[in-house]
């Protein structure tokens, strides 16, 4: 089972996440890089400039669900526990078993075209895009924090409102 955020804390953004995720992302690769398509930094400490918790969050694309057999089986072998989905379709938890050299983060495998990985890009790429977006976003998540201080899926429940506005705006803008 996934371990719960204790307590939420947002703490400003730090150009070292960045190269956190660079080095997990490489550790991933060796273990299943031939079975991937690509390693996404994805979550709010991939938005320079965004104060987040600090916990890497990547998502590893897949071109199906036909290689998830063999990854489930390699990430075992790495320390990996596999989570299933967690409720969320196209989107597959992975939880390492044991504390590594690597600050926290978040493992998931996603296919291409799941809905998961699209929304992780399409909320990434607009936060990066807009300044005042990204503002009203980091302004939410501190009040939120402060108020939810050990609650995290009350904290999560209350960024959905902001977080299916953007995704409205984007993805599941209607055509024109």
């Amino acid at each position: 089972m996934v371990e719960k955020t204790p307590i939420i804390e947002v703490v400003p953004y730090d150009p070292q996440w960045k190269v956190a995720f660079e080095q997990i992302k490489g550790m991933i690769i060796r273990y299943i890089g031939d079975l991937i398509l690509r390693v996404e930094h994805v979550g709010s400490t991939s938005v320079e400039g965004l104060s987040a918790k600090p916990v890497i969050d990547l998502d590893v694309v897949i071109d199906s669900y036909d290689v998830l057999p063999e990854i489930i089986k390699r990430l075992a072998l790495e320390g990996y526990e596999y989570q299933g989905n967690l409720g969320i379709e196209g989107r597959e938890a992975f939880q390492r078993t044991y504390q590594d050299e690597h600050m926290k983060y978040h493992l998931y495998v996603c296919p291409k075209d799941g809905k998961g990985y699209l929304e992780h890009i399409a909320l990434r790429d607009y936060l990066r895009d807009n300044e005042t977006a990204r503002n009203e976003y980091q302004q939410l998540k501190i009040r939120l924090a402060a108020q939810y201080r050990s609650d995290i899926d009350r904290y999560c429940d209350n960024k959905t409102a902001f977080v299916t506005k953007i995704l409205n705006e984007t993805l599941y803008r209607p055509e024109s």
